[in-house]
């Protein structure tokens, strides 16, 4: 099993045809090492008595056809486990969509629950989540990578078409993953090294690229600020969409115990910068937006589209065809080929043994009295 998951990244080429796992090749090396053992094994005495007088060149050369047929069954077996493939041809799909890399707040105020659906209070993260859902599942066409941040700023995914194997790392993202604070400035510079790609630019501007920020709280941590942060993606024409979440005013905080359970709530003073975060848009040529407006995530998929989608390679899909059944089957074949022929050699010895044990205990005939 190891053998073959270091192998699937190893691929051997020669022309149209390739070894998938070529590594499975390094096994064929122990099968002259089985043989020879083999070979060393010895017939009991107990179990074929005379040995030496029923040996003969023809039951000799006949026990070597089991080793032969299994060093032979064997062979093909692992050449089969090494994959080897047809190329038949090789398909490159292309895409226009956009680059867009969703910068999320994870500092602890997220908790504070200042929103309610259903008569049960949502946290802002839960209230967030349906615009980072709606990104994930209604743009398919787009490359959409996460940036998370609270005190500081983490990649957690590059960007992607899988938006299936994003969505399941988003479903591990949790407050608390990250030292407390609110690094506005260091998720956005984070962001904008993720976009940055040669082949992108056009007039020293980034072509198709976006930032959708989002976030409830001032910037108090991190190496840059806000501004600062907003400037290096204005210079590379990149707009910034800002998403606030939480409510102005006196919000109730959860209180948890030492298990984690929810034991109360205490209030506190929301610390949204509404300014500021509106400052980042219009600065970089995006837009504010509320987190619980209605209309939010249909106004901001507007306004992306209205810009020139890029495009870029979506998926690169490999057509082959397995050729492994060809040696399996063969070598499945001459295996029990070498277990039948081991079960008749067996047979022919046994038996040769016993007719030289009887022959010579049958007494000769005496001599007639002349």
């Amino acid at each position: 099993m190891m053998l073959s998951a270091l192998s699937c990244h190893l691929p051997l080429a020669a022309g149209n045809l390739r070894l998938a796992n070529p590594l499975w090749l390094l096994a064929l090396l122990a099968i002259p090492a089985a043989v020879w053992l083999r070979g060393r094994r010895r017939v009991s005495v107990l179990l074929v008595p005379f040995a030496a007088a029923w040996h003969r060149p023809t039951l000799a050369s006949a026990a070597r056809w089991p080793a032969a047929l299994t060093g032979a069954g064997l062979a093909l077996l692992v050449g089969a486990l090494a994959r080897p493939q047809r190329i038949e041809d090789k398909r490159e799909i292309r895409s226009q969509g956009y680059d867009i890399v969703l910068a999320i707040d994870l500092s602890g105020s997220m908790l504070s629950e200042d929103y309610e659906k259903g008569g049960q209070r949502l946290n802002r993260l839960q209230a967030i989540k349906p615009v980072i859902q709606a990104f994930i599942e209604q743009r398919p066409a787009d490359r959409i990578g996460v940036v998370l941040f609270s005190g500081r700023a983490y990649t957690l995914a590059p960007l992607t078409t899988d938006h299936a194997w994003l969505a399941r790392q988003l479903e591990r993202v949790k407050i608390g993953l990250i030292e407390d604070g609110t690094a506005i400035g260091d998720a956005i510079g984070v962001a904008v090294t993720r976009l940055d790609q040669a082949g992108r630019e056009s007039g020293g501007k980034r072509e198709g690229a976006f930032i959708v920020l989002l976030t409830d709280g001032a910037n108090n941590r991190g190496i840059l600020s806000p501004n600062q942060a907003a400037a290096i993606a204005q210079s590379r024409g990149i707009p910034i969409y800002t998403i606030g979440a939480g409510k102005d005013g006196i919000v109730p905080f959860p209180i948890f115990d030492e298990r984690g359970n929810k034991v109360g709530y205490r209030h506190i003073l929301a610390d949204l910068d509404e300014n500021a975060l509106r400052e980042i848009s219009q600065k970089t040529g995006g837009r504010f937006f509320r987190a619980a407006e209605t209309g939010t995530i249909e106004s901001a998929f507007r306004d992306i589209d209205r810009t020139q989608k890029i495009e870029f390679q979506a998926k690169s899909y490999l057509v082959t065809s397995e050729l492994f059944p060809w040696l399996a089957g063969p070598g499945a074949a001459l295996l029990l080929a070498a277990a039948f022929s081991e079960k008749g050699v067996r047979s022919r010895i046994l038996t040769s043994a016993a007719e030289v044990k009887i022959r010579d205990l049958t007494p000769s005939a005496s001599p007639s009295p002349s």
